[in-house]
């Protein structure tokens, strides 16, 4: 009886492992397939990984992207055929125990050098889809203080006018 019941218990954890390794490679599939899309500038393919009131952080302070305004900006680029080029280099994903939401963080050799990704997927209708993505220019420690020059002066007026608005 206790052999039965260790076999069970030991069937049904490693049947819970691969079930989670089968969802983080769909997450992870889509999210290639998503930087891909936009590599070969193609929106529809984009924008069909993102759901319906997705979000877009950019790594401006003022790139807080909501799915529409984001389409708006970037439809210009798309349709000039290209977009941006992101190839993810490290990846982790972690899943919620009910398998509805994931979250992730990236690192992705881009145009602007190493980046850093972020974000939280969603489960839709059975495909995950990107509901939440930050996007931010990894800085090496040893280059803040220079970083932090190069940015004050704006970063204070942008300080100053969100404070009002807040």
């Amino acid at each position: 009886m206790k052999v039965n019941f260790f076999l069970i218990l030991l069937f049904l954890s490693s049947t819970l492992l691969l079930g989670q390794e089968s969802e983080k490679q769909l997450i992870n599939d889509v999210l290639d397939s998503w930087h891909k899309a936009a590599a070969e500038a193609n929106f529809e393919a984009y924008f069909d990984k993102m759901t319906k009131d997705g979000v877009f952080l950019g790594t401006d302070a003022t790139e807080n992207w909501q799915n529409q305004e984001f389409k708006d900006y970037s439809k210009p680029h798309f349709d000039k055929g290209r977009a941006w080029s992101f190839t993810a280099v490290e990846r982790n994903i972690y899943l919620a125990e009910t398998e509805h939401f994931a979250w992730f963080d990236e690192l992705l050799d881009t145009q602007m050098k190493l980046c850093r990704g972020s974000g939280v997927l969603q489960k839709v209708n059975g495909t995950w889809k990107i509901a939440h993505y930050v996007l931010s220019i990894a800085v090496p420690n040893e280059n803040v203080t220079e970083l932090i020059s190069i940015k004050k002066e704006s970063d204070s007026i942008l300080t100053k006018k969100l404070k009002a608005a807040y």
